[in-house]
């Protein structure tokens, strides 16, 4: 079986203040172009299909041409909610949606229960594990501490306990939604973090033919049977070295055999340039650029005049400005943005407690941030939820 593995879209996320809307069409006519080309026998899609949990009119509509087109492949397609979707909307409908060969799997309680496809050698079970928010599923896992890797587990062992009741040579995809460990991030990602941890270890994974993850916007291989897809457009410029692309994934009568990537269109390169304003509209070499996204990096100690209008004569698509003035690293007007880069809210809450007081909080003041920090994170996802 040939199964094509991509993740999150963000349908109706713009790029600075570029809207990616055609881009995002593009990519779709791209996916359905890769189905075909490439004799596809499935399809996963492994969350964050949506941008935010109430989207964009214009995006619902690019989703449900989307639809569309898979459906008339009749090639089935396995979709998970992420943690920028609501997956509550997204469910709306999967039972009317599954009956075209489109099966959204929104619920955690459905962790166990697979989509069951066929082959040559036998079944391959698709087990869909929706973004888990820990604070939201503890109690159907039955786990006692709100936790990503504990609730990953529990419903790991969900999987794996209903894999073994299925026949022998029953081969395995799961389709998660997760910060793995050994994952590299960018800019572009929603913070995931409880309780201080936002990774999981690779190892629960285990026991699985392939896990399609989603969540990291890179594409990447934690190990050979755990890849990540990364999201097949650019949103940050921290994304500037990735090749989009998606994974064409086969299983043999064994189980797994091997993954290949498939670039994705890239509507315009980017590029990040830092220097003093003079030296960047001069250099020869920045040729290649000019035709660029372009995130600048000023060092000028003293800031030019009309920069932005200067710069794009040169650099027409630059879409974001920085300002870091070159200074002696003793200089106490070092900017506090470049002292926070970086850091996490609790190391950031840490070290405001310690120039207060004078002193670092102990074990038991570190857990109190924790637990204020993870509360308003349930919190704001609990409201995108009830939306």
């Amino acid at each position: 079986m040939r199964i094509l593995h991509t993740s999150d879209w963000h349908l109706g996320r713009a790029f600075h203040r570029v809207n990616m809307l055609d881009a995002q069409a593009g990519f779709i006519g791209h996916l359905v172009a890769t189905v075909r080309e490439h004799d596809v026998d499935a399809v996963v899609v492994s969350g964050d299909v949506y941008d935010r949990a109430v989207p964009p009119l214009a995006a619902v509509e690019l989703f449900d041409d989307a639809l569309h087109r898979l459906a008339d492949l009749a090639v089935p397609t396995v979709m998970i909610s992420g943690n920028h979707d609501s997956a509550r909307r997204l469910g709306v409908g999967a039972g009317l949606i599954g009956r075209a060969g489109i099966h959204l799997r929104t619920e955690p309680s459905a962790c166990g229960t697979p989509v069951l496809l066929a082959d040559d050698h036998g079944d391959v079970a698709f087990y869909g594990l929706p973004y888990l928010e820990p604070a939201l599923v503890k109690t159907e896992f039955g786990v006692e501490k709100a936790g990503h890797e504990a609730v990953l587990a529990a419903a790991m062992d969900r999987v794996r306990a209903d894999l073994a009741t299925r026949a022998p040579g029953t081969r395995s995809v799961v389709l998660a939604h997760a910060f793995v460990t050994g994952g590299a991030a960018s800019d572009s990602e929603r913070d995931i973090t409880v309780g201080g941890v936002a990774a999981v270890p690779a190892g629960v994974f285990d026991g699985v033919d392939y896990t399609a993850l989603g969540h990291l916007h890179g594409s990447q291989t934690i190990t050979e049977r755990v890849r990540y897809s990364g999201s097949p457009l650019p949103y940050s410029f921290s994304e500037v070295d990735h090749r989009k692309s998606m994974w064409l994934v086969d299983l043999g009568p064994e189980g797994f055999v091997g993954a290949e990537r498939v670039d994705c269109p890239v509507p315009r390169k980017l590029a990040r340039l830092r220097g003093h304003l003079e030296d960047l509209l001069a250099d020869p070499r920045l040729a290649r650029h000019e035709e660029a996204w372009v995130e600048a990096t000023l060092t000028d100690p003293v800031r030019p005049a009309e920069p932005m209008a200067r710069l794009t004569e040169r650099f027409p698509h630059t879409l974001s400005l920085v300002f870091e003035p070159e200074r002696a690293p003793e200089d106490p007007d070092v900017s506090y943005a470049r002292r926070l880069a970086g850091r996490s809210e609790q190391e950031i809450a840490e070290d405001f407690v310690a120039h207060v007081r004078g002193a670092g909080p102990d074990a038991d003041e570190q857990a109190v941030l924790r637990d204020a920090f993870d509360g308003v994170r349930a919190d704001e996802v609990a409201r995108e939820v009830a939306r």
